[in-house]
């Protein structure tokens, strides 16, 4: 069991030096877990609910929300059907944001794969 948590964080250490390499944005754990669950769970999502996700205040996912925006990762939009409500949206450069998360996740599991589990002769 220890080997396989070893094996994970050395994974998610490949995968989180590859974003500081990189010159996309380098988010802080906040920002990044609100990413993740906007472009990853399906629905629409709103400051309350991302607040609610995350166990933060509304006024920490707004902060996070504001850096966010500055990157061009999220934009806020009017709910049409409730004006007090600001829905978070996807962008396009969010969106290669993520989609070079995966790729970095791709390449660190392909970099240190899962050993082979040898079968008991019967």
């Amino acid at each position: 069991m220890q080997s396989e948590i070893q094996k994970a964080l050395t994974i998610w250490t490949d995968v989180m030096i590859g974003t500081v390499r990189d010159e996309a944005p380098d988010l802080s754990a906040r920002q990044l877990a609100l990413m993740l669950l906007v472009y990853n769970q399906p629905g629409r999502h709103t400051v309350k609910s991302l607040a609610i996700d995350l166990n933060i205040s509304k006024p920490a996912v707004t902060r996070a929300l504001d850096s966010l925006g500055r990157y061009g990762l999220v934009k806020r939009l009017r709910d049409e059907n409730d004006r007090r409500n600001v829905l978070v949206g996807r962008t396009p450069r969010g969106l290669q944001y993520v989609n070079d998360l995966a790729d970095r996740l791709q390449a660190a599991l392909l970099k240190h794969p899962a050993p082979q589990s040898e079968e008991k002769a019967a």
